[in-house]
């Protein structure tokens, strides 16, 4: 490997600048994903931190914007590195994000050669890949911790591939990451996520649930919950606010869902 030409530039901000959104070269607004109120008013998508979360309630169009992006970004739909990429499910099932990804142009202030979509519904797909890998080469597995994922626990599988499998100066692209960690694990991911983005010019896009993540400081949090993506602080997710809420007064919380 050349390093001399892998080494990344110190940039100013991130690797990928913004995603800008063309929604004028669709041709009807009355298919999925365009059918999305939120798809329809997305006009670009700006990253000014090396950490960036979409949150909001399942269907709002979150994880499509994920797999739109990193599909751009050379990805497979399902996860992994521009070198991994795994079909499991029928062609169609993808179909929403492909389009999607087809009005879209990334500025990069630095393209990386290095990256990785991480799927927490494909993980499995993924370590079944590696293990085939393996009977061919036995280094496969020096990248996700020296052994199989499917010989460690789902949370232990998880974390072994963020300790092992993220590297510095790459492009990285999660969704859910926390669906398998406890929260001391959650902790753990914040962890490697602050390594790599504080030695070097790593940068990670987050689709999460988990207020734990959701802390990381100093990280652009974009809400789909209004219909419209709109940069919001911490405090006033609505992960933050029903999860503070149910931890200070849990028996209020319980009365008022069993009565």
């Amino acid at each position: 490997m050349n390093k001399k030409k892998d080494r990344v530039p110190h940039l100013d901000g991130p690797l990928l600048d913004k995603a800008v959104f063309n929604i004028s070269k669709v041709a009807t607004l009355e298919h999925y994903p365009f059918s999305l109120n939120i798809i329809q008013k997305i006009n670009e998508i700006t990253f000014p931190t090396n950490v960036t979360f979409l949150v909001g309630e399942n269907g709002t169009g979150k994880s499509t914007i994920l797999e739109a992006l990193a599909y751009k970004a050379g990805f497979g739909l399902e996860g992994g590195s521009k070198n991994i990429h795994v079909t499991t499910s029928r062609e169609e099932t993808y179909t929403g994000a492909q389009r999607l990804a087809d009005i879209i142009t990334l500025s990069w202030r630095f393209k990386p050669k290095h990256g990785y979509f991480f799927r927490a519904e494909s993980f499995f797909n993924i370590a079944n890949h590696i293990d085939t890998l393996a009977q061919e080469d036995g280094k496969a597995y020096i990248a996700y911790g020296g052994k199989s994922l499917h010989e460690q626990s789902h949370g232990e599988s998880f974390l072994s591939f963020f300790k092992h499998g993220l590297s510095k100066n790459s492009f990285f692209i999660l969704d859910e990451p926390e669906a398998a960690l406890s929260p001391q694990r959650q902790l753990s991911l914040m962890s490697i996520i602050n390594d790599l983005t504080t030695t070097s010019q790593a940068q990670f896009i987050i689709a999460t649930h988990s207020p734990i993540l959701l802390a990381y400081p100093q990280a652009t949090i974009y809400s789909c919950d209004t219909g419209v993506l709109e940069k919001i602080a911490y405090k006033e997710t609505q992960h933050y606010k029903v999860t503070k809420e149910f931890l200070d007064n849990p028996e209020r919380y319980l009365h008022y869902l069993f009565d």
